[in-house]
């Protein structure tokens, strides 16, 4: 039969609208994907949010400046430690007060903990998303040591409060420092097995290598930081090239993505630029408990916060990236207004552009690469 039969000009499919979510286990959080597809390509996606929206920065403008501590822990829930010292640096740098070195020291260690933590929640529930369920249970059993050794230090293992503006709400108890030195000559092993497992798993890589790249000027323009960034290849990290608290006494090296398995900015290498940055906190928290000063670690906390009328913005490296406080102060002990920045905002807004093309199953994938929190989104 000849070819010239049919007009495969006028040949043409029927688009269809999924909604992925709000309710579902890929979505890391109350998300809806509204995803327009051909058959099993992905032609759009619209990430819709707002389902954890719950008026944050408004609470802020009605709180005084010492109660707003408990919000922020509550905004990413998984990096609470990072919310807290991103808000509390912003109020200290309206007050005009320097830290001593050992409350800079003593954040420092708990901030790095805190990213060990969520990077092994990011890596395990990646594996989880692309089928690998193993390593899930890996990684949360390591996690389980760190939220341990939280709740020692502060009676929490989810939303500590224990940064506060101008300190921390206690010093590490006696035995502290080698609690923290235990795990991390039993987790440093641990880090192979995770490699072994996973990293270099053939059916994991063939799921992961060349999916969903972002470009480093697509990474750019939307404003994407962190590990995402990084792994596109643009070495840029805040704790390196804008220094605060006592991050310039440290040697460590910021990881960035180098295509290893694929291409710069796929999928598998933001898992393995967070790989990497584990091992690099490593090597920070034992700098700083073998170093660490002397003093009083809440020498500097006011007794009661009213900054001076004025405006402040402060960055800060997260686990997701750069979380950013602006505050206006009218001189009063309530902030005036109150906004944040929220990297994992940023990262989400460019699902679209680099999952267009793709079948949903990569999606998937793409978005557990992310490793984005809808609690520090919506607010």
């Amino acid at each position: 039969m000849s070819n010239n039969l049919i007009d495969k000009s006028n040949v043409h499919t029927e688009e269809m609208v999924l909604n992925m979510g709000p309710q579902h286990p890929s979505t890391h959080g109350v998300l809806r994907l509204k995803i327009t597809t051909d058959g099993e390509i992905v032609s759009k996606i619209e990430p819709i949010i707002g389902y954890l929206h719950r008026c944050f920065e408004k609470h802020c403008e009605n709180l005084p400046y010492e109660q707003v501590t408990p919000f922020t822990d509550r905004c990413d829930y998984l990096s609470s430690m990072h919310m807290s010292h991103a808000y509390s640096m912003t109020v200290e740098k309206l007050l005009d007060v320097e830290l001593p070195k050992r409350t800079e020291y003593v954040r420092v260690i708990v901030a790095e903990l805190q990213r060990i933590a969520s990077h092994l929640m990011a890596i395990g529930t990646f594996g989880l998303d692309v089928g690998a369920i193993t390593p899930f249970t890996w990684t949360f059993r390591d996690r389980e040591r760190i939220l341990d050794l939280f709740e020692v230090l502060c009676g929490a293992r989810l939303l500590y409060n224990y940064v506060w503006p101008g300190g921390v709400s206690h010093d590490f108890p006696k035995g502290f420092r080698k609690k923290i030195t235990d795990f991390l000559d039993y987790f440093e092993p641990q880090i192979d097995e995770y490699n072994g497992l996973l990293t270099t798993n053939k059916i994991f890589i063939e799921r992961t290598a060349d999916v969903g790249i972002i470009p480093v000027d697509v990474a750019i323009n939307f404003g994407v930081s962190g590990p995402n960034l990084r792994a596109s290849g643009l070495s840029w990290d805040l704790r390196k090239d804008e220094p605060y608290s006592a991050y310039n006494d440290f040697d460590f090296d910021v990881p960035i993505g180098k295509g290893d398995m694929g291409s710069v900015g796929d999928s598998w290498d933001r898992y393995w630029v967070r790989v990497l940055e584990i091992t690099e906190s490593v090597k920070i928290i034992r700098q700083a408990i073998d170093g660490m000063p002397d003093g009083d670690v809440n020498e500097a906390l006011p007794k009661r916060v009213r900054p001076k009328v004025g405006n402040v913005y402060s960055r800060y490296e997260s686990s997701r990236g750069d979380i950013g406080f602006y505050i206006s102060s009218n001189g009063k002990n309530i902030p005036y207004r109150l906004k944040m920045r929220s990297p994992a905002f940023c990262s989400l807004s460019a699902l679209a552009e680099i999952s267009e093309g793709w079948m949903i199953s990569d999606v998937i994938t793409i978005l557990g690469s992310l490793d984005i929190v809808l609690g520090e989104i919506d607010r």
